[in-house]
Formats: C-alpha cells, structure tokens, sequence
C-alpha cells in the first residue's frame, strides 16, 4: 500500500448512531464497501474503487448528537503537531492516542471550533 505525503488529508471518518444505514446510504451513492476494523470495536473500514487499501472509517457512536464527519492529516509526529496546533489556538479534544496496532491519532478544534484529526500510521 502507498503511504500519502506527510501533512496531508489521508483518511476521513463518519461517525453515526445508525452506521448500517449510513453504509448502505454512502455504498449506494458512492459505491464503497465496509469491512469491521480487526483493531477497533465499534469501527468499519471504508473502501472504494482505486484505493490501495481502506481510506475512511465509520464510528459507531452512542447518539444522533454525536455524529459526526471529519478528515484526518497525516503527520511525522502527533505529540508535536497537537504541541504546535495549541501554539496556534486550537484546542485539542482527543489527545494522542495510541491503537492495538500502534496508530496514533489526536482530535483538535482549529481557531473556528471545527474538528480535525491527525495521525500516524501503525508501524
């Protein structure tokens, strides 16, 4: 699988109280397919056409208040940009977080209270 550049949007994420409905709506629409995450409870992969491998994911959450849609940017470091992005303004909501499989992610609000991600890869 091909790696996207550094600093780059590289992975988006729905997250829905209804996600059987919310995949059978985007693979109509769109075509995607869904997988459960072997590393995640509660999370499916999304796949589509042309991608090397998944490229967004569907969180199961609790509520309808909780839903939500959001891209991740791939960094070099997320302590260091979470570190920078506080620098900045923004507020970290999530931080970094390792995965069973050694991802590592934080969620942020930028200065106008939208709500990104950054990650690294598992190794």
């Amino acid at each position: 699988m091909t790696t996207p550049a550094i600093n780059t949007v590289s992975w988006f994420q729905i997250g829905s109280d209804k996600p059987d409905e919310v995949a059978k709506f985007y693979g109509g629409l769109f075509g995607w397919t869904f997988a459960p995450d072997p590393n995640s409870d509660g999370y499916d992969l999304i796949n589509y056409a042309g991608a090397d491998g998944a490229s967004g994911g569907i969180a199961h959450v609790p509520a309808a208040s909780a839903n939500h849609a959001t891209f991740f940017v791939l960094v070099g470091d997320v302590a260091a940009t979470v570190a920078a992005s506080e620098k900045l303004g923004g507020t970290v909501l999530v931080p970094p977080t390792t995965s069973k499989d050694g991802l590592v992610f934080a969620h942020i609000l930028d200065t106008s209270g939208n709500n990104f991600g950054v990650f690294t890869p598992a190794p």
